[in-house]
């Protein structure tokens, strides 16, 4: 299996918290993006203290109550299921606080980290803040919510957005990458994909691969994996008869999202 794919782990922990996934700099490589997503049943509570990092937390599903040990967010997420294509609260939570998330009902949530050195406001991103975004044309169409895009202050290094995709279509497409300190033309972004298909049984596919080929990686990912995108292009492919949904956390030295296309495929943009 490719280092670059993860499956669910799964791991029981305290409180009523199963920890689904964990991506940190010591199991991934990653040097600025971080990433978990728990489950919690209701009345669950998990709990960290933040370093030198800095924390969106993403209601994906059911409702949760999310402290910062001083400003408390309460009963905040949308949707049962992230396919009801509608956007869902999130809060951004800046370094050196003690995080504290509640389940109100059973829940999934996310939590994307980056570094950060400069101590920020709390902020509530409500689901109304979302920037709504409908990309594409064809055969690669998608949906896009913005939670913390580049354009809003909020964070030092963080980038966090929704996609979906439906059936038949690509994404992230035509193959782009971010991986060169180049501005203004390109900026560095590490990335990591966290994936949900509709029905569950279904599947996408994700290269990953760099100019040079060094690396190139094709997976089939299966609902619930998350992919890393430590560098290169990153398209996905959606088969008939499923949607796919994934939510991306960006983050690299400097907080600008410039991508740049992959020349051979460019032209499928402007086509009439």
């Amino acid at each position: 299996m490719s280092k670059l794919l993860r499956k669910p782990a799964n791991q029981s922990i305290t409180n009523g918290v199963t920890l689904v996934h964990e991506v940190n700099n010591e199991n991934s490589g990653l040097e600025y993006v971080g990433f978990k997503v728990i489950d919690l049943e209701p009345n669950g509570v998990y709990s960290e203290q933040l370093t030198n990092l800095e924390l969106c937390v993403v209601a994906l599903t059911g409702k949760i109550t999310v402290s910062d040990g001083k400003e408390s967010f309460e009963e905040i997420g949308t949707r049962d299921t992230v396919f009801e294509r509608k956007p869902t609260d999130s809060v951004y939570i800046s370094h050196n606080k003690y995080v504290t998330i509640t389940a109100n009902t059973k829940a999934r949530a996310a939590l994307c980290y980056a570094p950060s050195l400069k101590e920020l406001p709390t902020k509530l991103i409500k689901a109304a803040d979302n920037g709504v975004e409908h990309r594409g044309k064809y055969n690669n169409k998608r949906l896009v919510h913005n939670i913390l895009p580049d354009a809003d202050p909020s964070a030092n290094s963080l980038l966090v957005v929704e996609v979906f995709t439906e059936t038949a279509n690509w994404s992230s497409y035509p193959p782009h990458k971010h991986d060169q300190n180049n501005l203004p033309e390109e900026s560095f972004l590490e990335e990591s994909y966290y994936h949900e298909m509709n029905p569950p049984q279904g599947f996408v596919f994700q290269r990953v691969y760099t100019e040079d080929r060094s690396l190139d990686e094709t997976m089939a990912v299966e609902n619930g994996d998350v992919v890393l995108v430590p560098k290169g292009y990153h398209p996905v492919g959606v088969p008939d008869g499923y949607a796919s949904y994934y939510l991306n956390v960006m983050a690299g030295p400097e907080r600008i999202w410039k991508f740049y296309n992959e020349k051979d495929h460019e032209w499928i943009i402007d086509r009439p």
